[in-house]
């Protein structure tokens, strides 16, 4: 009687552990939902933008920040290609220049960011605001798509990134030209917004090396000359 008990015992725990495998195996494998689809490959532009305005503006005014913060949103776009390679979608940034994209609503906003951050290094540095700004609820938005704990990690991270980008943006225009940094994306919460300039740099991912323990600060980020 005792050995029957102890088998069924066995058998039970065998089925346990096999239906949280079987749950792990399956969650791993799901396949992506056409809004999860449409957020990646939209994401992956998205932060194309940012590196490219970023990019172009330093160009233009030389500021260290957009140097600095265009290295991060590279990062940020290796992150997403390796999203789309594991999920097998085309990216959509593939074979595209500086300026270039496959989104023609993103490509139309490259052009609006442009001409607007030309007009001065004032104004540029509002532009990176906005960008941080719209990129925090698109991602937010992408979150709440999303049934991939893979993919809501890579979020997470270019969430915490936004913030720390907007911090330096907001640095730059209080160190250089003495304003407070104000709302610039319509849909933005402004309480959200508040709390994010009035905490310090956060260590977005991995804790940094030593070698690179600058990586999330505000040296890093280019807000401090």
């Amino acid at each position: 009687m005792l050995i029957r008990k102890v088998s069924v015992l066995i058998t039970v725990v065998m089925m346990a552990f096999g239906a949280l495998f079987y749950s792990a195996a399956y969650s791993a494998t799901l396949p992506l939902t056409t809004l999860e689809e449409e957020d990646l490959l939209f994401m992956r532009e998205e932060e194309k933008l940012a590196r490219d305005v970023y990019l172009t503006l330093y160009e233009e005014w030389d500021l260290t920040v957009f140097s600095n913060i265009a290295s991060s949103e590279q990062m940020h776009m290796n992150a997403l290609l390796k999203l789309l390679k594991k999920y097998d979608l085309a990216d959509p940034a593939a074979g595209n220049d500086i300026g270039e994209f496959t989104n023609t609503t993103l490509q139309s906003l490259y052009t609006t960011l442009i001409g607007t951050g030309m007009v001065g290094p004032l104004e540029a540095l509002k532009v990176g605001g906005l960008i941080e700004e719209k990129d925090m609820v698109d991602i937010k938005e992408a979150i709440g798509r999303s049934d991939h704990a893979d993919i809501d990690a890579v979020y997470e991270s270019l969430l915490c990134g936004s913030r720390n980008h907007l911090r330096a943006f907001a640095q730059n225009i209080k160190a250089l030209y003495g304003e407070e940094y104000t709302l610039q994306y319509p849909d933005s919460d402004y309480a959200e917004i508040y709390a994010i300039l009035t905490s310090p740099m956060e260590k977005c991912g991995k804790k940094p090396s030593a070698r690179n323990e600058n990586e999330c600060n505000g040296k890093r980020l280019g807000w401090m000359k």
